[in-house]
């Protein structure tokens, strides 16, 4: 059975992958130690049993399209600059993969057994709050009952209006779903939240007042 983990943090939450029975795990796992600078890094996870190690690939190749949208391939598990020689390479540090396996490794380390626990509670419990608040908000509903830190709900307006509006107010109010399905008109009026332990009370106070405006 193969797994994929999307939000590493939630496994101070939940039995690991492999206590529930999982052969080969992939994972994301950017929240830990790798803050996104324009966009990135991300630090890509794999895992499997030790019968499944010597059949794991060196390199894995993704899907993708070229600038004139025609259909090609791409190393997904390599760094540009084992592809070009070293003395031609304009840049280390942007593609370097121990920089962030190591910043990754760090920030586990720092946060032990108990610390990782205790952070995956708090994004819990601040989501769970949040979702809470918000569903007070007349015709605002929650569309998933079950979530770690990030939940969708579903606005009586375009999502991609609201968050225009909210964005004027200085409220960053979350992603429009349709920003990921364009081609689906169903999900027009839905709105992906997220909080972490970052996320303060005075945060989900101007969220939810935001909204009440907005919506009236």
């Amino acid at each position: 059975m193969a797994v994929v983990v999307t939000e590493i943090l939630s496994l101070g939450a939940l039995r690991s992958p492999g206590e529930m029975g999982a052969d080969i795990v992939a994972a994301e796992g950017q929240s830990l130690g790798n803050a996104l600078n324009f966009g990135g890094p991300h630090v890509g996870l794999l895992a499997g049993r030790d019968k499944f190690v010597r059949q794991m690939p060196g390199r894995l190749v993704g899907e993708t399209v070229d600038a004139e949208g025609r259909r090609g391939w791409v190393l997904t598990l390599s760094t540009r600059e084992q592809h070009i020689r070293r003395e031609k390479a304009t840049s280390n540090i942007c593609t370097n993969s121990g920089l962030c396996a190591l910043a990754f490794t760090i920030h586990l380390a720092l946060l032990g057994e108990a610390g990782l626990t205790r952070l995956a509670r708090l994004n819990h419990a601040a989501a769970v709050a949040l979702a809470e608040r918000l569903e007070r908000i007349p015709r605002v509903s929650l569309v998933n009952r079950t979530f770690f830190n990030e939940f969708t709900v579903r606005l009586p307006r375009l999502a991609v209006d609201v968050v225009e509006e909210l964005a004027q107010k200085r409220v960053l109010a979350g992603v429009p779903v349709s920003r990921f399905y364009p081609k689906h008109d169903g999900v027009a009026d839905l709105l992906l939240i997220a909080a972490t332990e970052m996320t303060t009370a005075e945060d989900v106070d101007r969220l939810e007042q935001g909204l009440r405006e907005v919506l009236s």
